[in-house]
């Protein structure tokens, strides 16, 4: 395990810069997204969850992956390439393992090639959580606020010094290229993390308890309420607006349109959401899901029902986001509550 000082932080992000594209926290107006570093940048690695997770970064939001042409009954297809070597600094664990859960749709056969090359191309440093927010509910889903499995590289947060341990081949690759950046940590920071982990995940797990739900058994109790009156109760507050779908760590829906002027022009894909009204609609008018009460439905059972059917964990990561930015306040865990978690 190395630890760095903060005072190099600058030094550290500038050598990053120098191997791939960065991408840390950082603050504009008041609200922290990530962004391309550069130096003078406003980086807030305080924060707890950034406005929009990282996603976007290995799942555009819009992304031109193929150019055509068309010359009398002849067409001609270019791939276009996918962007070189990023770098993700300051994810937060729960981010890092919505980006693990849409790895085991893109990455399952058959494999997305574009999203593959796209991770492929991308390393991952997490930043442990010392003190979660009030509306995180990371642990209910298993998940730890101080620890990052998928991370390529963990980091936490110890005051003056952040801890720094690489978690795969591509993680130590890039911790021997800043060696002379950092240090080795003393023999305490082994039991200083486990601490870190233990109190976060307990203050977490308390904030759940006060609210009186858990997620233990939902999945079961969902499998015979495809029809529930829970439906009627949820969906008339729903706005279709799809913010909870756009600010999601694990949401994955895309549309795939092309941009044509005369004889040329270009394939891309971009986010969809459940949520509207056009999506799944059928290019004959015929839409299997007319009604938000039928998306919204949708949207619950995929992440508590449908998802974990097929790849055994929930889609969900309980960062929080669509609890606190839902303008008619649909709350996800008293959906929960409702369809049947164990209290």
């Amino acid at each position: 395990m190395k630890k760095i000082n903060k005072e190099k932080l600058p030094a550290l992000w500038e050598r990053l810069a120098d191997e791939a594209a960065l991408y840390l926290p950082v603050e504009e107006d008041g609200v922290v997204n990530f962004a391309p570093w550069k130096e003078g940048a406003a980086v807030n690695l305080d924060v707890i969850n950034t406005m929009v997770p990282p996603k976007h970064l290995v799942f555009p939001q819009s992304e031109n992956y193929l150019r055509f042409h068309v010359e009398g009954s002849k067409l001609e297809i270019e791939p276009l390439d996918v962007d070189g070597p990023y770098v993700v600094f300051g994810a937060r664990p729960c981010d890092v393992a919505g980006i693990a859960i849409i790895d085991k749709l893109f990455l399952d056969e058959p494999c997305d090639t574009l999203y593959k090359e796209r991770r492929d191309n991308g390393t991952i440093i997490s930043l442990g959580c010392n003190e979660p927010e009030e509306t995180c509910f990371c642990t209910s889903f298993d998940l730890e606020p101080g620890f990052s499995p998928d991370a390529d590289i963990s980091t936490w947060d110890l005051g003056e010094y952040l801890l720094w341990e690489p978690r795969n081949e591509k993680g130590q690759a890039l911790t021997a290229k800043l060696d002379d950046l950092l240090e080795a940590a003393d023999s305490g920071a082994a039991q200083a993390v486990e601490k870190l982990r233990q109190d976060a995940a307990s203050r977490e797990a308390a904030v759940v308890r006060e609210h009186g739900w858990e997620v233990q058994g939902v999945k079961e109790a969902l499998e015979d309420k495809f029809d529930s009156e829970i439906w009627d109760e949820i969906y008339r507050r729903c706005l279709g607006c799809g913010v909870c779908t756009y600010l999601c760590p694990t949401c994955h829906c895309f549309d795939v349109q092309d941009y044509s002027k005369g004889q040329e022009g270009l394939r891309f894909r971009c986010w969809d959401s459940c949520m509207f009204g056009d999506f799944t609609l059928m290019a004959h008018g015929e839409n299997p899901r007319p009604t938000q009460k039928e998306r919204v439905r949708q949207r619950f059972m995929h992440k508590l029902l449908y998802y974990p059917s097929n790849f055994e964990v929930y889609a969900c990561v309980g960062c929080g986001r669509c609890v606190r930015k839902c303008p008619v306040s649909i709350d996800i865990t008293q959906v929960i509550k409702a369809a049947g978690g164990v209290e």
